[in-house]
């Protein structure tokens, strides 16, 4: 790195910092810091929503896949995402609108006691908020590898430089800052990969390489599966990433809550998933090539790093390491922003009643004191990733087996076909998806089993107990719910 290159990264910092300064100033309540008052134009939360489904691991672990195994990752990875997510844009975006518009919600477990019990909610929300310190504490860490393969600087450094200035725009700026910076964020990364990509194809020979570097390639670098990545795995890992980017993952819930209709909510989604369809061909392209430009990486996770350090001149690099910071920084800070949101609204007022009725400023008092120690409290996580060991990566592997059996009470809950399904079926299924996960690491199954198995089982005792029940009556103001979420614009 030159020092044209840490000019560009220190104008990134600014950038990110005087937007939620900016933004600090349209925040008035608990509402604009968590749902930007029901206000977030749609073309805003579909590119807030794509950007913060990702982080820098697309650079790194998915790189290396990329790498060693070609055209599968857009397959399996975007071209699912983006089904998944255009799906979800006329079944499932509008009805969290509906719940900001018609019960006022501004966390996504915040309508699950209602739909079910406070039980349930609790469950969820706890399980949700511990296991997230670790997963983002763990993308504090990823961002200080990045930094480590471009500079050689500790880690330590990336996770303190990426963190502190999160922790200053997302908890002065909310939601607000949290998707601007997300705009920005994704104009940096479209200009850096834009580049490495026409950089990448000019080397090969223009054009016609997009076509031609395959017949250079291995040929199973060209084929749509490769193993592990079998039609199976793909299938399966559709009903995971389904219910992941349609709200099972929190934070992107919350960029459909904000918007102000059903049919904004559903226009963001549509957005989303176009951008999921299009920009990963430019964003691989130069990690497919790179076989062919650096042969014999010994560890292909660092295959995108090492490309643009040897193709790109000064000023350049420094701008796709901050496409590569903006990616995590992202998936970071609106993490922060939701679990926030979870914290104040749904866990603090069972524990203390001072909590509950709280005004508009009073909410944002204690929602700016949550995102503050939740984003330092990932910050100690990610610095102190080494100490941990092999724990971390425990703990992550165990959220990637949660998520999904949380997120089937959670998604489905919004659906009439399964108003039948009460707490009962709700944390059976929870209990039922994260035993299968347990046996799956008990005993050797296929990827495709491992991932979505539990997912599976969750579906199937949710929906099953459902069945049992569906004779009998259901509470009034479950059937409100389902009725107000599903209506239309």
């Amino acid at each position: 790195m030159q020092g044209m290159d840490w000019l560009v990264i220190a104008l990134f910092f600014i950038l990110m910092v005087l937007i939620g300064v900016w933004s600090y100033r349209r925040i008035r309540g608990s509402g604009d810091f968590y749902t930007a008052g029901g206000k977030l134009p749609w073309w805003l939360s579909g590119i807030s929503h794509h950007v913060s489904g990702y982080s820098g691991a697309v650079f790194t672990g998915y790189a290396a896949i990329a790498y060693t195994n070609g055209f599968t990752i857009y397959v399996w990875w975007a071209l699912v995402i983006a089904v998944a997510v255009i799906i979800g844009a006329h079944l499932i975006a509008p009805k969290w609108a509906n719940l900001r518009i018609n019960y006022n919600v501004e966390s996504p477990t915040e309508y699950l006691s209602i739909r079910y019990n406070l039980f349930t909610q609790q469950l969820m929300a706890w399980s949700g908020v511990i296991l997230k310190l670790f997963d983002v504490g763990a993308k504090w860490a990823a961002i200080g590898i990045l930094l480590n393969i471009f500079t050689g600087l500790p880690l330590i450094y990336g996770v303190l430089i990426s963190g502190v200035v999160s922790l200053i725009y997302i908890t002065i700026g909310g939601l607000w800052a949290d998707v601007w910076t997300d705009f920005a964020q994704f104009l940096i990364q479209v200009v850096a990969a834009v580049i490495m990509f026409l950089v990448v194809m000019n080397m090969m020979g223009g054009v016609s390489s997009l076509a031609g570097i395959w017949s250079e390639l291995p040929a199973t670098h060209s084929q749509w599966f490769s193993e592990p990545y079998t039609l199976t795995y793909v299938l399966v890992y559709f009903f995971v990433v389904f219910l992941s980017y349609n709200g099972g993952t929190w934070n992107l819930a919350a960029r459909y809550i904000s918007s102000p209709s059903s049919r904004a909510a559903k226009k963001g989604a549509y957005l989303s998933g176009i951008l999921y369809l299009i920009f990963p061909l430019i964003m691989f392209f130069p990690m497919w090539a790179a076989p062919l430009i650096i042969p014999g990486i010994e560890d292909p996770s660092q295959s995108y790093g090492l490309l643009a350090m040897e193709l790109l001149p000064a000023g350049l690099v420094g701008l796709v390491l901050a496409g590569l910071f903006a990616a995590t920084m992202s998936m970071t800070s609106s993490d922060a922003n939701t679990i926030s949101a979870v914290i104040t609204r749904d866990i603090l007022p069972n524990l203390s009643d001072k909590f509950k009725n709280l005004t508009q400023k009073q909410g944002l008092r204690i929602g700016r004191i949550t995102t503050f120690v939740f984003t330092f409290l990932t910050l100690l996580i990610g610095i102190q990733n080494e100490r941990f060991g092999g724990v971390i990566g425990l703990i992550i592997e165990w959220f990637g087996a949660l998520i999904g059996p949380i997120s089937v009470p959670m998604i489905l809950g919004l659906l009439p076909a399964f108003k039948h399904s009460n707490e009962k079926a709700a944390i059976s299924s929870v209990f039922a998806g994260l035993l299968t996960f347990i046996i799956t690491k008990i005993i050797t199954v296929p990827l495709s089993i491992s991932v979505g198995a539990p997912v599976i089982v969750s579906l199937i005792v949710f929906i099953g107990l459902g069945f049992v029940n569906r004779n009998k009556p259901i509470r009034s103001e479950v059937e409100e719910l389902v009725k107000q979420v599903n209506k239309k614009d």
